[in-house]
């Protein structure tokens, strides 16, 4: 390391450091505008650099680097009759009870299911299971547990309500962890699909949330 300039340091004596009695302190007010401090100053920038210093600052920097932990991202898990999905928390802004559906003329059949009242705001409810192809409970599906759940999202400013069969949870991961999905996906539109997660032995179909919600969004009109 550096080792300190060799010579008076009348600051630390008898400046503004030391005891005050310096009578030049009424000449120049403080230390840092005296001669004697500037002198010193060029001195220790001119000095000899110690024997081990490259040597020092060259260890220092061949040490690798230490690279930050990626964020990891987190999304919400669901089920719709036998598949497992998920789409990132920050599309929803609530879970709510099972809600009484209240269809629309001329809209029986399709992705809009109808309207339902969430805190006395009426919003759309959408199939989701339409929408991807999964509207239709496999044959032979053993039962599973039920959670009469409806998931309040918002995107964009667009707030649908989505049923689903059942709740999983807030899945914690990183987006290394997402694994790209087949050619094919069963019982399942690929478009919507950006990739695959393992969760509890199980693979979840992470979706693209800006197409999910833009394709929903044109169902509306």
């Amino acid at each position: 390391m550096a080792q300190p300039v060799e010579g008076r340091t009348c600051w630390n004596e008898v400046g503004v450091q030391g005891n005050a009695t310096c009578s030049e302190l009424q000449k120049f007010f403080h230390c840092r505008a005296c001669p004697v401090y500037s002198r010193m100053a060029v001195q220790l920038l001119d000095r000899p650099l110690p024997s081990d210093y490259r040597r020092e600052w060259t260890d220092r920097f061949m040490q690798p680097r230490l690279l930050a932990a990626a964020p990891r991202a987190s999304a919400v898990l669901f089920r719709i009759y036998a598949e497992w999905l998920a789409l990132p928390t920050q599309a929803f802004q609530e879970v709510a009870e099972h809600r009484l559906i209240h269809s629309l003329p001329h809209r029986q059949q399709g992705v809009v299911l109808g309207l339902v009242n969430v805190r006395g705001e009426l919003l759309i409810c959408v199939s989701l299971g339409h929408l991807l192809g999964l509207d239709q409970d496999p044959a032979g599906h053993a039962p599973c547990r039920t959670y009469n759940r409806v998931l309040v999202t918002n995107w964009d400013g667009q707030r649908l309500v989505i049923p689903t069969h059942e709740i999983g949870c807030i899945h914690r991961f990183q987006m290394s962890e997402i694994k790209e999905p087949p050619a094919t996906l069963a019982r399942s539109n690929p478009t919507y699909i950006q990739g695959l997660l393992s969760w509890r032995g199980r693979t979840v179909g992470f979706l693209d949330a800006e197409r999910l919600f833009a394709a929903l969004n044109r169902s509306l009109t």
